[in-house]
C-alpha cells in the first residue's frame, strides 16, 4: 500500500475552496503528479501532489486539519 505524505506542517485542505469539489474523492485513482490537496503555512497555500500512483485512495486526515510534516495524508491500494 503506498502513501502521500505532508510535505510540510501545516493545515490540510482537500478543495481549493470550501465551494469546490475535493481535488479527490475518496475511492478515485490517482496518477503521479495529480494534486490531493493543499497544504496552508501562514497563509501560503502549498499544493500536495501524488508521487506514486494507485487506485482507490483513502483519506486518514480530515479536510482543514493540522498535520506535521510527514504525516500521512492518503493511502493508495
Amino acid at each position: 500500500m503506498a502513501q502521500i505524505l505532508s510535505p510540510l506542517p501545516g493545515t490540510f485542505y482537500r478543495s481549493a475552496s470550501p465551494d469546490q469539489p475535493p481535488f479527490k474523492a475518496d475511492g478515485a485513482d490517482v496518477a503521479v503528479g495529480d494534486v490531493i490537496g493543499l497544504i496552508e503555512v501562514m497563509k501560503s497555500f502549498h499544493e500536495v501532489k501524488a508521487e506514486v500512483a494507485g487506485s482507490n485512495v483513502q483519506f486518514l486526515t480530515d479536510n482543514e486539519e493540522p498535520v506535521m510534516a510527514g504525516a500521512v495524508l492518503a493511502e493508495l491500494s
